[in-house]
């Protein structure tokens, strides 16, 4: 596809918006919007904190919101409570735009304790699955280990990632529905087919820069180290 059809854009929590939220100032969190210029169509990954502004953002940019992506069910990603603290997330988006929440299938009960919405605006997938975004095609990677149902999202020679891989360590694993072997295979398998010239946008502000290659990654990122799940286990479980 052209560069000019592709419509992506990274938004840093705390910064770009909910600038006044000091848990988004905190947490970091990235949050994706991506679309077909041509049709005007986008979709956005983990909207928490401020639905309203993406919404804006997305209208300032010429595009409408058709469907959302969450890569897993934590707080900070699609909204609920977080150590106490409520976080906006899709219960408030579907408030301001009726649009289908596409999820791993493993993590649709997940999201509807986590945020009260019911299952009927959620959208269970497996692992290859396609969500075209007019004719963007977004392939969904099902990447479980820092929750059951994770997932991360390739287009056009980028990875979002979510919690499964920053540029500087993975997402944790001793949290519920955690699973520290799964992890390793999803970093070493189910990412292992992603080029190593792929764009790794990952879920949080976790390093200096807010991407790199694939490629730098794997040289630089200590959880690609151990050579075998055995070795894993000892450094990261």
């Amino acid at each position: 596809m052209t560069q000019s059809r592709l419509y992506f854009r990274q938004i840093l929590s705390g910064m770009d918006i909910a600038e006044d939220n000091p848990i988004a100032q905190q947490m970091v969190n990235f949050i994706y919007l991506i679309g077909d210029r041509e049709t005007g169509e986008a979709v956005v990954v983990d909207p928490a904190y401020d639905p309203q502004a993406i919404l804006d953002l997305v209208e300032a940019d010429g595009m409408r919101l058709v469907g959302a992506l969450g890569t897993h069910f934590h707080a900070d990603h699609v909204g609920g409570n977080l150590f106490g603290h409520e976080i906006v997330g899709i219960a408030e988006l579907l408030e301001l735009a009726n649009v289908p929440i596409h999820l791993q299938s493993e993590e649709v009960d997940w999201v509807t304790r986590t945020t009260g919405v019911s299952e009927d605006h959620l959208v269970g997938h497996t692992s290859g699955d396609t969500v075209m975004v007019g004719e963007i095609p977004i392939t969904l990677i099902h990447t479980p280990g820092h929750t059951p149902g994770s997932q991360c999202f390739l287009v056009d020679g980028r990875l979002v990632a979510g919690d499964t891989l920053f540029l500087n360590g993975c997402g944790r694993t001793d949290l519920p529905g955690s699973d520290p072997e799964q992890m390793y295979y999803s970093l070493t398998q189910r990412l292992g087919a992603v080029p190593d010239d792929t764009i790794l946008y990952p879920g949080h502000l976790y390093s200096e820069k807010p991407s790199a290659t694939m490629a730098e990654t794997r040289s630089r990122n200590m959880v690609f180290r151990p050579d075998s799940l055995e070795q894993w286990l000892m450094m990261f479980s």
